[in-house]
């Protein structure tokens, strides 16, 4: 996809775009190509397909986080043989 910048837009546009990216839960680059789809009469997309996971509920791990989670549960891989004898 092409990338397009837009320079000296005027301050009640760009407010414009942020209330309705803030109301509408959508990014600001979003709610821009909404809004050009609509001026141009296009067609919206077809919506992609939802995530099949509970990441939304459960949320994600960065790579560094699960190491660090990894790390810091370590002591817990040790079993103490006296306990068990």
């Amino acid at each position: 996809m092409k990338s397009l910048t837009i320079h000296n837009i005027e301050t009640e546009i760009a407010a414009a775009i942020e209330k309705m990216a803030h109301t509408t839960g959508l990014s600001q680059n979003k709610v821009v190509k909404k809004l050009l789809r609509k001026a141009l009469e296009l067609e919206e997309p077809t919506p992609e397909k939802p995530k099949r996971d509970v990441s939304a509920f459960a949320g994600v791990w960065t790579q560094e986080e699960a190491v660090a989670f990894e790390q810091s549960q370590a002591i817990f891989e040790k079993v103490d043989e006296a306990l068990w004898s």
